[in-house]
């Protein structure tokens, strides 16, 4: 099998067989080769009170040649254990398709010319499961106390829709989720319309910039709506949607936000979508759930304290660290968790609480404590989301700040979003571009911190760095 730019697969000559694999280094079987989306066009109908969903995806893509340049005699796509009612490649059905395994197979009635676009629309229905993990739990569509929330990372999006289940997959959208209208429907994107019939409500989502499939997200329930933009602060439109009995403690957990977004537009460049929400669940979540353009929160994380501002600040920094800035490969995970755990610090420093130097000492003193046999910059699959992942990753970038100073920091964290915007990144191209910005050799620096199981002191320490 030929692997294509970002270490993607290509489709095998011939057929479908080496089309069903992505040539991740840890997810393989998620995501396929062989084409590359361009948008995803989703009509849904969901029923929250059985948890029925019936759906209609109209997907564009673009054949990718074979190793020979052969056209594509078959694809595949991830999706869920649904009933497939119909699949058509350009508006005439497909010759032949199988859907077993989370796999759905099909072979058009004739080839697909490499480098011609193409359409390909599956109509599916049935109660949307998660995907089962061993190291990560359910993932994906859950049905709620009285709603259904999404959380796709880094592989649920197939619980809800047919998809090319890769970050680096990355495509335009638009969502339309119909269901009665008590309920509200939030998801990643602009509301582009809301039409309201006899007992049901239509709403329209456009996401005109390229996303990755496990960042796609549909949220419903019982939510108020609420405005927090505040233009004096920050002119990025900013809503939420929260059950009405947490309205109180809501108004006073995320009153900072706004100046949350301000202070990262500062640190790391503009802001790279067209609005940011946030969803509060009346149910409690283990962790908050980040998507693009927007975050999802339990109800456990609203306390009226301001006690998880925290991960109000780590996931809006996900905007920037892990969806415009998307992976190449799953292993380079920590450009997301540990981009975003130090956007934590960043945020406390900058708002009168603890400088960043004060929490890098306390964690690095708590994880020299913690077995030392982690790699951050190939962890290994299981420990894709390990703590010390997101920890020693912030650390590293706080070694990075100590070494070169802040001005040259920051430049480097601005560029790095400027660059890449919407694009995919790999660890290997931000150590190169720190070490444009330095004439300080960086080569020790970054092997100590992501490719050596020993934890290093911090730079000024007293020890190595």
């Amino acid at each position: 099998m030929s692997r294509g730019k970002g270490g993607r697969a290509q489709a095998a000559p011939g057929g479908v067989t080496g089309a069903d694999r992505s040539g991740d280094s840890y997810l393989p079987g998620h995501g396929n080769g062989g084409y590359r989306v361009t948008h995803y066009d989703l009509e849904l109908t969901c029923r929250p009170s059985t948890g029925r969903l019936s759906g209609r995806a109209r997907i564009s893509a673009v054949a990718e040649p074979g190793a020979a340049g052969e056209p594509l005699s078959g694809f595949s796509l991830d999706l869920g254990a649904f009933r497939v009612d119909g699949v058509l490649v350009d508006g005439v059905r497909a010759a032949r398709y199988t859907h077993r395994a989370d796999k759905l197979r099909v072979r058009p009635a004739r080839p697909l010319p490499a480098g011609e676009p193409f359409t390909v629309e599956v109509r599916y229905v049935g109660v949307p499961r998660p995907v089962k993990t061993r190291h990560w739990g359910e993932l994906g569509w859950e049905q709620l106390e009285d709603g259904a929330l999404v959380a796709g990372q880094p592989i649920g999006a197939p619980s809800w829709f047919p998809c090319d289940d890769h970050p680096a997959a990355k495509a335009s959208y638009r969502v339309s989720v119909t269901a009665p209208s008590p309920y509200t429907v939030v998801a990643a994107g602009t509301l582009d319309s809301c039409t309201v019939s006899a007992s049901t409500t239509t709403w329209v989502y456009e996401h005109p910039a390229p996303m990755s499939s496990y960042l796609a997200t549909v949220q419903i329930g019982l939510y108020d709506l609420v405005e927090l933009t505040d233009p004096a602060v920050s002119a990025v439109p900013q809503r939420a949607a929260v059950p009405p009995r947490l309205r109180d403690r809501f108004d006073h957990d995320f009153a900072r936000q706004t100046r949350m977004m301000a202070a990262f537009q500062d640190l790391f460049g503009p802001y790279p979508f067209d609005e940011y929400a946030v969803v509060v669940t009346d149910d409690e979540l283990e962790v908050p759930v980040e998507a693009q353009t927007l975050s999802v929160f339990g109800s456990n994380h609203v306390d009226g304290q301001r006690g998880c501002e925290r991960l109000v600040a780590h996931e809006l920094a996900h905007q920037w660290f892990g969806n415009s800035l998307s992976l190449a490969d799953w292993r380079h995970i920590w450009l997301n968790e540990g981009f975003a755990k130090y956007a934590e610090w960043l945020w406390s420093e900058v708002s009168g609480g603890a400088p960043a130097a004060v929490h890098a000492a306390r964690f690095r003193a708590a994880m020299a404590e913690q077995p030392q046999d982690l790699l951050v910059a190939d962890p290994g699959m299981p420990r894709m989301f390990d703590d010390r992942l997101y920890h020693r990753g912030a650390l590293t970038l706080h070694a990075l700040r100590t070494v070169v100073g802040d001005d040259a920091f920051f430049a480097v964290l601005r560029e790095w979003t400027a660059t890449h915007r919407h694009a995919t990144v790999t660890t290997e191209e931000f150590t190169a571009l720190a070490q444009r910005h330095t004439a300080q050799p960086l080569d020790a620096l970054f092997t100590a911190w992501l490719r050596t199981p020993r934890l290093p002191e911090l730079p000024g320490g007293g020890g190595p760095v």
